[in-house]
């Protein structure tokens, strides 16, 4: 299969990413949609190992089909040694019937994406990144994208089914 919609979810550290994952994952099953997740690693360190704090952990218990966290160079569908390319991932996960596979992280990809804004210190990443389909922004701001404050989150996961998913 190849159909697979792909979105990312991009911020800085504590920005609301892996809450925003929940939500459309959530509310991807309650559309009877088969949603899988990937979560990149960019911190350094160990990945995080299925612990139910652990962000991609979060992923599976809101109800992703098929949940990975790839970071260094391993991939948490437990491969290692490879160096997993983004594309790698996205690959493999065509083959497991996903309606939409939404992506928390890598943010120079060119998928559609999300951006989320934390700070004035983030707003440079409106200007860095490419294929901006919505902004959730902590604070203020004035951009030429459609933006959504933090605490509207609902109204984005409807927007984004309405006019991302089912356009």
């Amino acid at each position: 299969m190849g159909g697979s919609k792909i979105f990312q979810i991009v911020g800085y550290q504590n920005s609301g990413k892996t809450t925003l994952m929940e939500k459309l994952i959530k509310s991807g099953n309650e559309r009877g949609l088969r949603v899988g997740t990937i979560k990149h690693h960019g911190h350094g360190g160990p990945l995080d190992h299925p612990n139910p704090n652990k962000d991609s952990k979060r992923h599976t218990l809101a109800g992703s089909v098929i949940s990975s966290v790839a970071g260094d160079d391993s991939l948490l569908i437990e491969a290692t040694g490879n160096n997993w390319k983004f594309e790698e991932i996205i690959h493999i996960y065509h083959h497991f019937g996903l309606d939409l596979i939404l992506v928390e992280g890598y943010k120079k990809s060119s998928y559609p994406k999300a951006v989320l804004i934390r700070n004035e210190e983030d707003l440079y990443l409106l200007e860095k990144l490419n294929n901006i389909k919505a902004v959730i922004s902590w604070i203020p701001i004035e951009t030429n994208h459609r933006v959504f404050l933090q605490k509207q989150l609902d109204e984005f996961v409807d927007f984004f089914y309405h006019c991302f998913f089912f356009d």
